[in-house]
């Protein structure tokens, strides 16, 4: 494989809804740029990006594919990304590692819900956009009214390349405002004939290619004084001013393609060539310190890790960009994650799953490489004494979570082992063992995404699982002072056990004075403390304890037995067993006897008195509370707003955006465990939404009276 230099690399991710023929377009790529003999298709299960079993049976991308091509002379990286929402992690990956997204359009269907979120992930990452309006020769294309959608919802700086001349089952022809010619292609595809514009359409291509020259001219002023003075620019100076414009997101050319066909790719890929920018001429990469890291051939050697996959009779293979600096093979870097040593003792540049190798890679290129120790996704390598640690990936918060169990204990080891695995190729699962609730809880994007890593444990790792609805983490507190006391005595035969703790409870608050009186049943109570210990508790709130004995009626020593005890009563409720939090306890009084008392009689009697306080002091159970932010497309807005009433919400506020409401609530993570799932069937699959933990709140009077008797009834 030749070597390529950084100025002579385009790295473009190739994104879209489902069904928009992303998948398609890509072989189509490689089969022009001479990497594949033959156009493999989905429903043959041929295709080089789609390779896994899983894949041919959804017939769809399931995770992303690094790809590359070679087109006069540049080397063009391409990496196809999943079009199904539950698969957005690949999306955003390809995205942040990209320097150009292909967002591709299905000219039958308009701007989807997946096209409306692909193109909010290319603003959230600032990258470039070319559009491909593809599936032209359906015939239900509107290629007018999808463009027309795209410039209310993406804004007016997309502009016209090319346009169809015969959209529909016929579609062979389109006008190039660039060359000022129109292209057309024969039943068989390829080369077009390359013909001049008819006089029919001459003046509505001139028209589109000034709102093109203009959109160019905006994006530079010496460009714009030479546009004022001429009144157009060559195209020389077309071009430069689109990839001026294409790199500042203030210009979106549109090209026409039916992938399925073969039309159009030689033009996309001569305009990839010419004005998507080589990575040395985008931003530079931010690190973890805010430092910047340029694309530099010449810098330090650092490489960033974007992807991993497991590959029959390889093993782990991960892909890396190379930030600065040019990778040679049996190259010796320090990982700046796990500051151990690696070496990059084999470079390869993939086409799905086969591999080329390449002896050295430059700054900007992507590549992959085996057999690494330490080496995670999302860590960087430097060579020595360089410490730059690259910004992470960020990903979505996960909106669904179940538990999942093997259905036979033997297996428990290796389902850990697998879903580690799986969750190494896609960052957006989220593995939780939740010692609270004793369950191992996995948090995904969706029904479908879990339903996915299920298929992978049955059929390839052949672990038989049962997904269970997971238990709430609730939190159990108190509401105001409360008193009790115990006395733990055991005689059996020899020393006996002997320990009285008389203890107040109270709400924790911040900035709270000590305790100094009580006032409880009638009866008061002085507080003179002695000695103050804070908990931060690792389920989130505190617990303060005082010692406020006086008279040495309990030893000193016997507090840390108390406190043990206190705490864990704390780590199985009253209530219902759930973690309590924010509770201060003042131990005021007791008795010890000279030859019975120990520690365990004073943690049985500090767990028992505080027990008995709780019950007391106006217990309350808190459940967690999550914000989402919800876009809808205004006809669906009643709906979403009634479901989200009868899921226990507070609607924090509204707003619009291009055709969409975003509504912002506060929900209970009780009444959402499938929202996903809802949300979809409500909308139609045009809404989405983003969750994040806001908050513990106290649950409604009869929730919490039927939490307890649920509690009760299990425990006996």
């Amino acid at each position: 494989m030749k070597v390529y230099k950084t100025g002579d690399i385009r790295n473009i991710a190739i994104v879209g809804n489902a069904g928009s023929g992303k998948t398609t377009l890509s072989e189509i790529l490689l089969h022009r740029g001479g990497k594949i003999k033959r156009v493999g298709t989905i429903d043959g299960k041929s295709t080089i990006s789609d390779y896994r079993i899983i894949e041919h049976e959804q017939e769809g991308s399931v995770l992303s594919s690094v790809l590359h091509t070679e087109w006069n002379g540049v080397k063009i990286n391409l990496l196809d990304s999943p079009g199904a929402l539950d698969f957005i992690g690949g999306v955003v990956s390809s995205i942040s590692i990209a320097d150009t997204i292909l967002l591709v359009l299905n000219s039958q269907n308009g701007i989807e819900v997946g096209t409306e979120l692909h193109w909010r992930l290319t603003d959230k990452f600032n990258k470039p956009v070319i559009i491909v309006a593809n599936h032209l020769d359906h015939d239900k294309t509107n290629f007018d009214k999808t463009i027309e959608e795209a410039k209310e919802k993406f804004g007016n700086g997309i502009v016209l390349v090319q346009y169809p001349v015969d959209q529909g089952p016929d579609f062979s022809s389109v006008i190039d405002v660039i060359k000022m010619k129109m292209f057309k292609w024969s039943r068989s595809g390829g080369d077009p004939e390359i013909l001049d514009i008819p006089a029919s359409e001459l003046d509505k291509a001139k028209e589109i290619r000034n709102e093109l020259i203009e959109a160019a001219a905006e994006s530079d002023d010496d460009l714009m004084e030479i546009f004022f003075e001429n009144e157009t620019l060559t195209e020389e100076e077309m071009r430069t001013g689109i990839l001026k414009g294409i790199i500042s997101r203030g210009l979106f050319p549109v090209f026409c393609t039916s992938a399925k066909n073969n039309i159009g790719s030689k033009r996309l890929l001569d305009f990839i060539k010419n004005a998507a920018p080589s990575p040395d001429k985008m931003p530079a990469a931010i690190t973890i310190d805010d430092e910047e890291v340029e694309c530099d051939p010449s810098g330090a050697k650092s490489i960033f890790f974007f992807k991993s996959s497991v590959e029959e009779h390889l093993g782990q293979i991960l892909f890396f960009k190379v930030m600065s600096g040019i990778i040679s093979e049996n190259e010796d870097l320090v990982n700046e994650n796990s500051r151990s040593k690696e070496r990059i003792s084999q470079l390869f540049v993939t086409n799905g799953r086969n591999r080329e190798k390449v002896s050295k890679v430059y700054a900007g290129d992507i590549s992959a490489t085996v057999k690494l120790k330490n080496t995670k996704c999302e860590h960087t390598l430097n060579q020595k004494g360089t410490n730059l640690q690259i910004l992470p990936i960020k990903y979505p918060n996960p909106k669904y979570r179940t538990v999942i169990k093997a259905l036979s204990e033997s297996n428990d080891e290796k389902l850990g082992e697998y879903l580690n695995r799986i969750k190494d190729e896609d960052p957006t699962y989220i593995l939780e063992y939740s010692t609270e609730l004793k369950q191992l809880i996995i948090h995904g994007q969706g029904e479908h995404h879990l339903n996915t890593l299920r298929w992978y444990l049955d059929n390839q790792f052949k672990i038989p699982t049962e997904f269970i609805i997971p238990k709430i983490p609730y939190r159990e507190t108190i509401t105001k002072p409360a008193q009790a006391d115990y006395r733990h005595k055991k005689q059996s035969g020899g020393a006996g056990q002997f320990g009285e703790v008389h203890m107040i409870i109270e709400p924790y608050t911040e900035n709270k004075d000590k305790p100094k009186a009580f006032k409880i049943d009638g009866k008061e109570y002085t507080m003179n403390v002695r000695d103050t210990q804070e908990f931060e508790l690792k389920w989130g709130g505190k617990f303060i304890f005082y010692n406020c004995i006086v008279g040495g009626v309990i030893d000193t020593s016997y507090m840390p037995a108390i406190i043990k005890g206190v705490m864990e009563k704390m780590e199985n409720g009253p209530l219902t067993g759930s973690y309590a939090r924010d509770i201060r306890v003042c131990v005021y009084y007791g008795k010890m006897h000279d030859v019975d008392s120990n520690e365990i009689s004073f943690k049985i009697a500090g767990a028992k008195a505080f027990s008995d306080a709780f019950k007391k002091a106006g217990a309350k159970i808190l459940e967690p509370i999550y914000n989402l932010e919800i876009m809808v497309p205004s006809s669906r807005m009643g709906d979403v707003m009634s479901d989200l009433q009868g899921r226990r919400s507070i609607i924090q506020g509204m707003s619009s955006a291009k055709g969409f409401e975003i509504i912002q609530a506060k929900v209970p993570l009780a009444e959402i465990s499938k929202y996903a799932t809802a949300l979809s069937s409500i909308s139609g699959g045009r809404a989405t939404y983003e969750m994040e933990f806001a908050e513990y709140s106290p649950v409604p009077g009869d929730i919490q009276v039927q939490l307890i008797k649920n509690h009760e009834d299990e425990e006996e």
